[in-house]
């Protein structure tokens, strides 16, 4: 099963997408990694969807990526005595400890540490910012604020504060647990929710170990302040836009999308764009031609995955999504202005081994018209940086790793196939050439460039670059 783009689809399960019927015909129509959010269902539902996925890439014989999504923190106002209230502008509130239903006066806010971050002027959102309050006053266990835009507010919803780093770990019980669970599935991908400082991603690090790859959800504007930082320590992105619209002027997350996949593109690291890609196919069987050039402008950025979340999980017309989601990548990468906007934004490799080599491998391709480039890697740290040159010719990753296949499921342009050990050059370079002649990525006579670490089996040693050419007989 070779997909014939570059650019990668997450699709999320759920309610929706809980069958394995529709499981395998999401992945027959282009999924490349199945998210499961941990925001919702239960650890058998998850389970389930987990081995169903596995299972039916077995039966392609296609290595699928899975990717698990913690909750993350939730701030949340507590419960009002009528269900709702309505807050008028230039009134007070009060957000305070006391568990007791509130009022058009109060409400129970659980967090003190939001009190202990305050200041004076801060402001604070409710309800994915609908409504805005001001705060006046504060204390350790109170906030007297005042009402800027009002509305109505009704029990439990959430609570945002832009401006301001919260001492709350990116991890609570639950994700934990969650963790715990997920690894214990064998995912492939591990997404962390409420990151603010790089120290997050190293606090899950030591949970989670070697047994998936991080990825950081940027969904916080403290994120964006340390974003090199924390793009240096994940192992991959997701522009969570959502989140970042409710604490930034929604002008702004266009922007930072942009600035966000640029650094990734610099450092190599793969970065998803999520949130509202095809909102309106939840419901509609099309999506709106905003929603098309919102993902086509993902594309022409040169990320490395879309995500789709509602749409697949909960909507009418999960598979129609998928579907329309790669006929829009397939259509701008065939575009000539698309291979024009990644040279241009392509960066300048980093002066060590593996980035040289890399950027040889995507520029001898060219020279010699090759049909395939292609890299063995035990750790996919070869393959991750050769996409990172976003090279011309399709890029085959061959890995003696299971683990290691379905983890690059991910990254830009790679067609992951898990393959056999070997202990030389020549043995590799037969193996890359009878992949590259089975896949379909050539044929007798073609060159094939290949990049790999030798010793082979040490992750981060890529340091070889091999001219081949698929032998005739």
């Amino acid at each position: 099963m070779r997909r014939n783009r570059n650019a990668k689809i997450v699709a999320t399960l759920g309610p929706a997408s809980s069958s394995e019927q529709t499981i395998r015909t999401l992945f027959e129509t282009g999924v490349d990694v199945f998210r499961l959010n941990f925001s919702h269902g239960t650890a058998d539902e998850h389970r389930a969807r987990c081995e169903m996925a596995r299972r039916i890439g077995r039966e392609f014989g296609r290595p699928v990526g899975i990717l698990a999504d913690l909750q993350g923190p939730k701030l949340r106002v507590g419960r009002f005595a009528g269900g709702a209230v309505e807050l008028r502008p230039g009134e007070p509130f009060r957000l305070d400890l006391n568990p007791a239903e509130g009022d058009a006066r109060r409400v129970n806010l659980p967090h003190p540490e939001i009190f202990a971050a305050l200041e004076r002027d801060a402001t604070l959102l409710l309800d994915d910012g609908r409504l805005q309050l001001k705060v006046d006053s504060f204390g350790r266990d109170h906030a007297v604020t005042r009402v800027m835009v009002g509305g109505r507010l009704s029990d439990r919803k959430g609570v945002n504060v832009p401006g301001v780093v919260l001492p709350i770990s990116p991890l609570t019980e639950k994700d934990r647990e969650d963790l715990r669970f997920a690894l214990a599935m064998g995912v492939d991908w591990v997404a962390l929710s409420f990151v603010q400082r790089p120290e997050d991603i190293e606090e899950a690090r030591a949970l989670i170990g070697d047994q998936a790859m991080v990825l950081s959800k940027l969904e916080k504007p403290a994120a964006i302040d340390r974003l090199d930082a924390i793009v240096q320590r994940s192992d991959a992105i997701m522009v969570a836009r959502g989140d970042l619209g409710v604490e930034l002027p929604p002008e702004r997350v266009p922007i930072l999308q942009r600035t966000i996949v640029r650094t990734c593109r610099r450092e190599g690291k793969p970065v998803i764009v999520a949130t509202q890609m095809l909102e309106s196919m939840t419901t509609n069987p099309v999506p709106t031609r905003a929603e098309v050039s919102d993902v086509a402008s993902a594309i022409f950025q040169g990320v490395d995955a879309v995500m789709l979340s509602a749409e697949s999980a909960s909507g009418k017309y999960p598979v129609e999504s998928v579907a329309m989601m790669d006929r829009i990548i397939r259509e701008v990468e065939g575009d000539a202005h698309y291979r024009m906007l990644l040279d241009a934004n392509q960066e300048v490799a980093r002066a060590n081994p593996a980035d040289a080599v890399c950027a040889a491998l995507r520029q001898t391709a060219h020279i010699v018209s090759a049909k395939a480039t292609i890299t063995y890697t035990s750790s996919g740290f070869s393959a991750m940086r050769a996409a990172r040159e976003r090279p011309e010719a399709p890029i085959l990753s061959l890995t003696p790793s299971p683990r290691t296949a379905a983890r690059l499921c991910l990254v830009w342009g790679l067609h992951s196939v898990q393959s056999g050990e070997v202990m030389d050059v020549n043995s590799m370079t037969d193996l890359a050439c009878d992949a590259a002649l089975r896949e379909g990525f050539a044929a007798p006579g073609d060159y094939v460039v290949i990049a790999a670490g030798v010793p082979f089996g040490i992750s981060g040693t890529t340091n070889l670059l091999r001219i081949a050419r698929v032998p005739e007989h």
